[in-house]
């Protein structure tokens, strides 16, 4: 395992190795082994951070909340600042240090595991941007932080085995969330608010055309590059939200089908019915009964 730098901890900082023996018991796990946290931290106003490595043999992911840095790697410098994520594979040279003027407060983690490499590709792709902006920050020190909280367990398997399962869910999320800014940039199709439009109106029957004038976009174009970016239609995928909404006032309400028809967009029950069959294989009130043994 790459060794984390020896930077000296302020009071309020935290530097987590895992330990050997627990890292063979997570490399065994059937849980645990395809990914797993090997090292951990939080650096606040890290005066004199850096660190360069010519090889190593695990993953670095680490998320800028304040301050600014740079990173060496793939024979480019990069500025990192606030809200940035960098995402270095295993066996790239790097280097990495904080501003002098405005150090970086950073969350890191190494990873490993017989699969790590796949979630490194799930993020990045087959490019080589490991510099990620996000948009959601306070999740992202949420789950750093429920990440951290394992190095207070007394090096229990049990609670290593769900942090493990945490990282994965951290790592596909910032997958997911990369992968939507890189859609919008790319297409200046903005997924995220065609899709906030759609929730908000699950209680109309929306069209392809109303849809698509909302971007600006003849209704080819809409289609081509809604399906481009979540593999359904639009229309489809509208349907599917109306009928997510449904299960769950299904789940939650004592509503009537029909009321529950009428909440999301459809006068006829009947048609809703059969639509809500076609999609998840059960009728309304067959759902509601089987939810509520």
């Amino acid at each position: 395992m790459s060794q984390p730098s020896h930077w000296p901890l302020p009071q309020d900082g935290i530097r987590f190795v895992t330990p050997g023996f627990l890292l063979e018991a997570l490399h065994s796990s059937p849980l645990a082994r395809d990914c797993y946290p090997s090292a951990m931290g939080y650096y606040p106003q890290a005066h004199d951070h850096s660190m360069g490595r010519d090889r190593h043999d695990d993953n670095l992911l680490i998320f800028c909340i304040d301050g600014e840095g740079w990173l060496d790697a793939q024979g480019k410098t990069q500025c990192v600042q606030s809200g940035d994520l960098l995402i270095i594979p295993a066996n790239t040279p790097h280097y990495y240090q904080a501003s002098r003027e405005d150090p970086w407060t950073i969350y890191w983690c190494h990873f490993a595991g017989e699969q790590a490499e796949h979630y490194v590709r799930l993020i990045i792709g087959n490019g080589e941007q490991l510099l990620l902006p996000t948009t959601q920050r306070l999740k992202l020190v949420r789950d750093f932080q429920s990440l951290l909280s394992v190095r207070e367990t007394g090096y229990r398997e049990l609670p290593f085995i769900h942090a493990a399962n945490l990282l994965k869910q951290m790592l596909s999320y910032i997958a997911l969330q990369n992968r939507s800014t890189q859609h919008n940039t790319a297409t200046g199709f903005n997924l995220r608010e065609i899709e906030d439009n759609m929730r908000a109106n699950l209680d109309k029957p929306l069209t392809l055309d109303e849809l698509a004038e909302s971007c600006n976009l003849s209704k080819y174009h809409f289609s081509t590059k809604y399906k481009e970016a979540t593999g359904y239609s639009p229309i489809k995928h509208f349907l599917h939200m109306k009928i997510e909404a449904a299960c769950q006032l299904l789940d939650t309400t004592d509503l009537r089908i029909s009321a529950v028809s009428a909440a999301v967009g459809y006068d006829d029950p009947l048609y809703f019915s059969r639509l809500f069959k076609k999609v998840t294989g059960l009728s309304p009130r067959d759902y509601r009964a089987s939810h509520t043994k």
